[in-house]
């Protein structure tokens, strides 16, 4: 499959390497500055799997995009996407970011009450069909997701159920166990789940190598 991923730095980079050698998929990494040495590196060491270009020469070569942004660089991608292709009808946007700003207590979500980053990113890519998912774990996790033959857990939510199979085959060759989690607006709960993540993390003394999982009788 032809993938675009939108950012190439630690996500980006992480799901593109992981997807190129796991499943052979080919990689177009869109970013600002698609010659900068950290990115030619990034396309070297994937061969003819990948290549790098602008956000909009990503969008226009893939099947499915991959937006991997910081929160704040999110709408400007999408826009740069829009301005050349003129709207996202018929693309698939796996959105993978999260809504973080700086509080007084540390990273917190700058929204998410009452609507969701995927659901912003819904609005801003006209005609797309998006789904949350790739969020809600550390990118080095997104390497390597099975620890000690158990597959941790990502969960995909959206509303195009015609395209969530999909997305949630695109997600399980990473090797995590796809659950799909309902309609779009539960990106809610989803980046809420995120935050635990983070804080645990970084917070609470659990460091970056664990992750969720489903565990049944």
């Amino acid at each position: 499959m032809k993938l675009a991923i939108i950012g190439a730095g630690n996500v980006g980079g992480t799901l593109g390497t992981a997807w190129a050698h796991k499943a052979g998929h080919e990689i177009f990494f869109g970013v600002t500055d698609p010659k900068s040495d950290k990115t030619q590196a990034l396309v070297r060491t994937l061969g003819g799997k990948a290549q790098a270009g602008t956000a909009a020469e990503a969008a226009r070569f893939a099947e499915m995009i991959v937006l991997t942004t910081p929160w704040q660089a999110a709408e400007a991608a999408i826009r740069a996407m829009r301005d050349s292709l003129g709207d996202l009808t018929g693309k698939i946007l796996l959105d993978a970011t999260n809504p973080l700003a700086m509080g007084p207590d540390g990273l917190q979500l700058a929204i998410g009450h009452s609507i969701s980053a995927g659901e912003k990113v819904q609005g801003w890519a006209k005609g797309a069909s998006v789904f949350k998912t790739l969020n809600t774990t550390g990118f080095a996790n997104m390497a390597s997701p099975i620890f000690d033959g158990v597959k941790s857990v990502m969960f995909v939510a959206g509303d195009d159920t015609a395209n969530k199979p999909k997305v949630l085959k695109l997600v399980g060759d990473l090797g995590f166990e796809a659950i799909d989690a309902g309609p779009l607006r539960n990106a809610r709960l989803l980046e809420a789940h995120a935050m635990l993540w983070i804080d645990l993390a970084l917070s609470r003394g659990q460091g970056r190598d664990w992750a969720f999982a489903i565990l049944r009788r």
